[in-house]
């Protein structure tokens, strides 16, 4: 099955999954809210102490002649606007328990305790699924807990996704068209100013705003943190699990555009008939160019590189994103931002478990040297020694997925944290995540670990003693994980410093202790992690 079809039925089990286990059911609505917004009323509702708005609009209609273009303006309305459920997410496969994907997807959910004119930090997440699926409305990702439990605001996004969001249209399209490879990534820039003017009236303060996601809202947030247009409205920054170092450059993504035309039979001065042709035809025809992953790897052999060009994602274009955000260096605008990075200890398990990869838990070392090969060729050996040496207890199996989970989301979050550190200005603090679920990958007995994705519900607070989740597994303390993932979060949203009760001191990265924080049950800061591998790395050039 290809990563894309996977990733669209994932989204629909995994949300069948997690409701059952964050959609507090068992609530009841206390009141209805009605709060102010510069477009109109709207009116909420309070569940368990937290004041819920959903599908609230924060910016006009993209279909039809907007199609490809920045969104027309907003309308303000009369009366109270219900914001009671999810508004439509972007077009993509249906969604479980949300409404029919949509063209106009401009909409966003707010959580707070209050709307009570505190000034409350607000966190705004940007959600995953590369740049093709996803909603801020996935179950997993409720921001209630969060809420209530740390006296934060949470907001979350929908925005344009795939085709719709990201196809370059620049050079054929002109000045209607300008920015047309990143009016995902723009549609989110009218998020944070629809927080920026009215998060006030929900209890935030406007001047305390971090953005945040993980995976592909970890490479949205990468993307966020070097945006001109984003700069005024965001204070520090968490990167997880989605390394955005380097974005599509526009030649790339002009060549995709000229694909995309010619598998639809149109020459390029006829163009304009792209807004003729139904979103879900569009969609179909977005499966059948290759995949995007949300980063672009290093490859001494080869520069820097795409592991599949054509795709859709952000593009450097030169203005809405005017370089890559961490390459040659971290963003000089966002120089005074403290920011958060890292990732999970096992990330390929998600991987494994996505592909049905079963066969490398039978590798022995000869196994695991020619499937290695394939992609690291004469440094190969090299590679797996070094592991070996400072693994000595690990299986081949078990050195594959050290090898594959850093070189997924590992290297390019120690390449943000050593350039953030190298600019001099506020701190970059690296992280792992590092609980262990008994989950086993299907037709296996190998565990997943802390596979891709699973930091979710722990870090917003949704992993419950008593509750079995889809990753996160069965075991009681996992809840501890989670509240201690929770509380560093919220914290540095507060300060832009993590900290937690029971937590030592997380000092900043630097490039001589190099401190990073090992997430459990327990929470531990360990000087110089995988110094050996990360050595090897730098060796082989591919970090």
């Amino acid at each position: 099955m290809k990563r894309r079809e996977f990733l669209n039925k994932t989204a629909l089990s995994v949300a069948g999954l997690s409701v059952a286990n964050y959609a507090f059911s068992n609530s009841l609505i206390e009141e209805f809210i009605i709060s102010e917004t510069n477009f109109g009323k709207i009116k909420g509702y309070r569940e368990n102490g937290v004041n819920i708005f959903k599908g609230v609009p924060y910016a006009g209609n993209t279909s039809g002649e907007r199609r490809f273009r920045r969104p027309a303006p907003l309308e303000k309305w009369a009366g109270v606007k219900d914001t009671l459920t999810l508004g439509a997410p972007a077009i993509q496969n249906p969604r479980r328990n949300e409404p029919a994907p949509s063209e106009d997807c401009l909409f966003l959910n707010v959580w707070t305790p209050a709307n009570d004119n505190k000034k409350r930090p607000v966190m705004f997440y940007s959600h995953g699924g590369g740049f093709v699926i996803g909603s801020g409305g996935s179950a997993g990702q409720d921001g209630a807990n969060l809420a209530r439990n740390f006296d934060v605001v949470v907001v979350q996004t929908n925005h344009r996704l795939g085709l719709l969001g990201f196809l370059y249209l620049d050079e054929l399209g002109g000045k209607d068209y300008e920015g047309s490879g990143n009016n995902g990534m723009l549609d989110i820039v009218e998020g944070l100013k629809w927080v920026n003017t009215n998060i006030a009236q929900f209890g935030g303060d406007p001047n305390n705003v971090m953005i945040w996601g993980e995976s592909g809202g970890g490479a949205k947030t990468s993307c966020l943190y070097a945006m001109p247009s984003a700069a005024p409205y965001f204070n520090k920054a968490s990167i997880e699990s989605g390394p955005g170092v380097r974005m599509t450059p526009k030649e790339i993504a002009q060549e995709t555009t000229l694909m995309l035309l010619k598998e639809l039979n149109i020459q390029p001065k006829d163009w304009k008939k792209l807004l003729e042709i139904p979103a879900t035809d569009l969609l179909a025809m977005q499966g059948k160019l290759p995949f995007v992953p949300p980063f672009v790897e290093k490859n001494r052999n080869a520069g820097f590189m795409r592991r599949n060009y054509g795709g859709f994602g952000p593009v450097v274009d030169g203005k809405a994103l005017p370089h890559h955000p961490f390459d040659p260096s971290a963003p000089a605008i966002s120089k005074n931002k403290p920011l958060l990075v890292g990732w999970n200890e096992d990330e390929h398990t998600f991987f494994a478990w996505e592909r049905k990869e079963t066969d490398f838990v039978k590798y022995d070392f000869e196994g695991l040297f020619k499937k290695l090969e394939l992609q690291y060729g004469a440094d190969t050996q090299k590679i797996i020694d070094t592991y070996r040496k400072a693994r000595p207890n690990a299986s081949a199996a078990d050195i594959y997925i050290a090898i594959s989970s850093i070189t997924l989301m590992g290297l390019g979050s120690v390449d943000i944290a050593e350039k953030k550190v190298k600019e001099g200005g506020a701190p970059v603090y690296l992280y792992n995540f590092g609980y262990k679920s008994e989950m086993k990958i299907p037709g296996t007995e190998y565990e997943m670990g802390t596979p891709h994705a699973m930091d979710i519900s722990f870090k917003f607070n949704n992993e419950a003693a008593n509750k079995p989740s889809f990753f996160g597994g069965n075991k009681p303390e996992k809840a501890i994980a989670s509240h201690n993932f929770a509380e560093l979060w919220t914290n540095f949203a507060k300060t832009g410093k993590p900290s937690a009760k029971d937590a030592p001191a997380w000092s900043a990265y630097n490039l001589k202790e190099r401190p990073t924080m090992r997430i459990d049950t327990k929470l531990e800061v360990i000087n110089d992690r995988f110094k050996d591998e990360l050595k090897v790395w730098r060796e082989v050039g591919r970090l």
